[in-house]
C-alpha cells in the first residue's frame, strides 16, 4: 500500500514558526504528533469523514477535528440552515430570534434543564458553570478530578504549568476519579467550603486508558452533593450528544445541577452551551459572563440544524455501532499480527493503546503508519465516530490498518507479541 508524504505541510510549518509561537500552539501543535513526519500539519479541504491536506492527500479523520464535526464534514443540512442566518444577520446590534429557539430545543431535549446560556468554547461554559456555583453557595473550592481536562484557563490547568501561579489554583482541590471515599474526605476537612464538583460523565484522560463510573458511583456522588449542598457540575463538552441525546448524565443515569456542551453541538460552527436546573436559575441570572461573539446568530442556526440531525439520524446508536465495528475489525487485525489492542471508554469515543509496548512508542508508531496510509489515528487522545463515517471508510480504514500492522512486523522494533 502506497504511503503519504507531508512536504507541503512541513513547508507551511517552516513559514508558520516564524510568525506564530509554536507554528501551531495548543492540542494541533505538531509536538503532539509523534513523529511529526507523518502527518499532515494543515487541511485544506473536508467532506463527509475526510478531509483533504495541504499535499492532496484524503485522510478518513478519526479525530473529527477533535471532537466537533460530528455530521460531517461540509453538512448541507446544517450549513444550509447557517447560509440562511448569514443572509439575513450574524452579528449584529441585538440578539437573533434563533437563540430562543435553541434555548428552548435544548431544555426540552435535555431532562433536568431548565435553562441554557451560550458561549463559544468549552472552556468558558466550565468557567462560567463554576462561577454560577460559587454565586450560588457563597463558597470558593472546587473538586475536581486528578488528570481531569476541562479547558486551558488557569484554574484548569495545575500549578508549575507555563504561565499559571499558585493562587490560580489554590481552591480547586483533585481527586481521584471512581473515589467516592476521596470525596467523604474532601468534604470533611472543607466543612461549608465546597461550591461544585465538577467531572467528565466517564474519566477520559490523555495518554491513558479511559475508564467508565463504577457501579454506583454517580449515585454516591449526587447523594453527597445534596447531603452538602454542592452543586454538581458536568462536563459534556466531549461526549455530549456521542453517548445519548437526552445527555450523557442520563446515559450514566443521574442528574447533574449543571452540564456544558459544545464539541457536538453544532458540527464545528462555534458555539457551546450551559444548561442547568431551575434551582440555579437565579444564580445563572446574576453571573456577568459574556463575550464579543457568543450572540452570532448563525453558529445558533447551526446548532438547531446540527440537533436536529442528531435526533433524525439517532446519531448515538450510529455512531457507537460504527465504534464497535471499528475496534472490533482492528482488534481481530491485532491479533492476526501477534499485538494485544486494548480499547477502553465508549465506542463513539474510544481510547486505543498497544499494550505490548507499555511505553507508548510502539502504538504511537502504528499510529503514524496507519495515517500515512490515510486514516488519521491519533495516539493520545480519545478518538471519535461520526455520523459521516461509511462502510466504505469503515473497509478502507481495516485495510489500512492491517498493512500497518505488517509494516510494524518488518521493522524489529515493532515486531508482535507472538
Amino acid at each position: 500500500m502506497d504511503t503519504y508524504s507531508f512536504t507541503k505541510s512541513q513547508e507551511l510549518f517552516v513559514r508558520a514558526a516564524k510568525v506564530i509561537p509554536c507554528g501551531i500552539n495548543g492540542h494541533f501543535s505538531p509536538a503532539m504528533l509523534v513523529p511529526p513526519t507523518s502527518y499532515p500539519f494543515y487541511a485544506e479541504r473536508g467532506r463527509g469523514a475526510r478531509f483533504t491536506d495541504v499535499d492532496g492527500n484524503e485522510l478518513i479523520d478519526y479525530t473529527c477535528a477533535y471532537g466537533p464535526m460530528v455530521l460531517g464534514y461540509n453538512n448541507e443540512v446544517v450549513d444550509e440552515a447557517a447560509a440562511r442566518q448569514r443572509e439575513a444577520g450574524d452579528t449584529m446590534g441585538a440578539p437573533g430570534p434563533v437563540m430562543v429557539e435553541l434555548a428552548e430545543k435544548m431544555v426540552d431535549m435535555l431532562p433536568f434543564a431548565a435553562w441554557a446560556l451560550f458561549a463559544k468554547n468549552g472552556g468558558d461554559v466550565t468557567s462560567y458553570a463554576l462561577m454560577v456555583a460559587r454565586a450560588a453557595t457563597g463558597r470558593k473550592k472546587i473538586v475536581a478530578i486528578q488528570g481531569g481536562y476541562h479547558g486551558v484557563a488557569a484554574w484548569m490547568q495545575g500549578a508549575g504549568h507555563h504561565g499559571v501561579i499558585d493562587a490560580d489554583v489554590e481552591n480547586i482541590v483533585r481527586i481521584p476519579w471512581n473515589d467516592v471515599a476521596a470525596f467523604v474526605r474532601v468534604l470533611a476537612e472543607n466543612p461549608g467550603q465546597i461550591a461544585g464538583f465538577i467531572a467528565t460523565p466517564y474519566h477520559h484522560p490523555t495518554f491513558a486508558d479511559s475508564e467508565l463510573p463504577d457501579q454506583g458511583y454517580w449515585e454516591s456522588i449526587r447523594e453527597l452533593c445534596d447531603k452538602h449542598g454542592v452543586v454538581l457540575i458536568v462536563d459534556d463538552v466531549r461526549c455530549g450528544f456521542r453517548l445519548s441525546l437526552r445527555g450523557s448524565a442520563e446515559f450514566f443515569g443521574f442528574t447533574p445541577d449543571l452540564a456544558c456542551y459544545c464539541k457536538a453541538l453544532a458540527n464545528g460552527y462555534p458555539i457551546s452551551a450551559l444548561v442547568g436546573s431551575d434551582a440555579l436559575k437565579g444564580a445563572a441570572a446574576k453571573v456577568f459572563f459574556t463575550g464579543s461573539y457568543w450572540y452570532q446568530a448563525v453558529p445558533m442556526a447551526a446548532a438547531v440544524a446540527c440537533l436536529d440531525e442528531l435526533v433524525r439520524l439517532d446519531a448515538p446508536k450510529r455512531m457507537q455501532d460504527f465504534g464497535r465495528a471499528l475496534t472490533g475489525g482492528m482488534q481481530r487485525l491485532a491479533d492476526k499480527h501477534g499485538y494485544e489492542l486494548r480499547v477502553s471508554g465508549v465506542p463513539s469515543m474510544p481510547y486505543l493503546r498497544l499494550t505490548d509496548d507499555p511505553s507508548l512508542m510502539l502504538h504511537q508508531r502504528f499510529c503514524s503508519e496507519c495515517t500515512r496510509r490515510g486514516a488519521y489515528f491519533t495516539s493520545h487522545h480519545n478518538w471519535f465516530m461520526s455520523c459521516a463515517h461509511t462502510q466504505e471508510d469503515l473497509d478502507r480504514t481495516l485495510a489500512i490498518v492491517d498493512d500497518a500492522f505488517a509494516a510494524l512486523e518488518k521493522s524489529p522494533e515493532g515486531q508482535g507479541g507472538s
